[in-house]
């Protein structure tokens, strides 16, 4: 059985004293492909130096964060598309918007994340969206600027059954993660009205654990509790969940090795 993270921050310094381990970790639970978005340049050469690490195993997207996205935004914007015109990297991402956090620059947000997609377009490529209290402006967005070749992600899902369907209708995903194993939540009602052949899996490590290690560092590992979960949900087994999902996986990240 293998299942893949599509969305996990293992450079990030809680990792620090024990990565190649807990990469080691997550493969031995199954999960042997983990894909590292970028946020800014503060995370691009830890995310590289894991991708050199584990090669086989650690994937690097390219984009900018919305909370990282400042006054001084379009200068960062300049090194992502030099980046993404390398043909190195295996998505755009993370990108998107966030009025949750940050409600500063918004103008600028919308901007960074118009601008990403458009060249997820260009260099063929997937993207990773963040929609935090944003979800709805995303897909308008997306609409309004007739980015209808656009691939790719909802990153950390845990919306409504109409955002779900909006987010489908694009021919999007949904990126399900540790909050489905919550008591209280209810994606798992929101997400049995769909089919499995919309989602992936990830952890959003080291944030947003799984139950029942909430509370704790969240791990690449933990991919397969979410996927136990998800299978439960669906009534199927954890075998055939893996499955769907992987085929989901490599329609979505063409450059994903066999």
């Amino acid at each position: 059985m293998i299942l893949a993270d599509t969305h996990t921050h293992l450079y990030s310094k809680q990792f620090d004293h024990d990565r190649n381990e807990m990469v080691k970790r997550a493969m031995r639970a199954g999960v042997n492909y983990m894909l590292l978005p970028n946020i800014d340049h503060e995370s691009f050469d830890s995310m590289w130096e894991l991708c050199h690490a584990f090669p086989s195993n650690c994937f690097p997207m390219m984009g900018i964060h919305p909370c990282s996205v400042t006054e001084n935004y379009a200068e960062y914007l300049l090194t992502v598309e030099q980046e993404l015109s390398t043909g190195k990297y295996i998505a755009v991402g993370e990108i998107g918007l966030d009025f949750y956090w940050e409600k500063t620059f918004i103008p600028q947000q919308e901007d960074a994340f118009v601008k990403q997609c458009q060249w997820a377009i260009k260099y063929n490529l997937p993207v990773s969206i963040h929609s935090r209290n944003a979800t709805y402006r995303c897909i308008e967005l997306i609409k309004q600027h007739h980015l209808k070749n656009l691939t790719g992600i909802f990153h950390c899902f845990s919306g409504s059954a109409e955002e779900a369907r909006e987010i489908i209708k694009l021919g999007m995903y949904l990126g399900i993660g540790g909050v489905l194993t919550y008591k209280n939540s209810n994606l798992p009602e929101t997400l049995s009205h769909f089919s499995p052949e919309h989602i992936v899996f990830e952890t959003d490590a080291p944030y947003l654990p799984p139950a029942p290690h909430r509370g704790q560092r969240n791990e690449s590992a933990y991919a397969r509790i979410i996927a136990h979960k998800m299978a439960d949900t669906f009534h199927i087994s954890l075998e055939k969940m893996a499955e769907i999902s992987m085929n989901n996986v490599r329609k979505i990240f063409t450059k994903l090795p066999a």
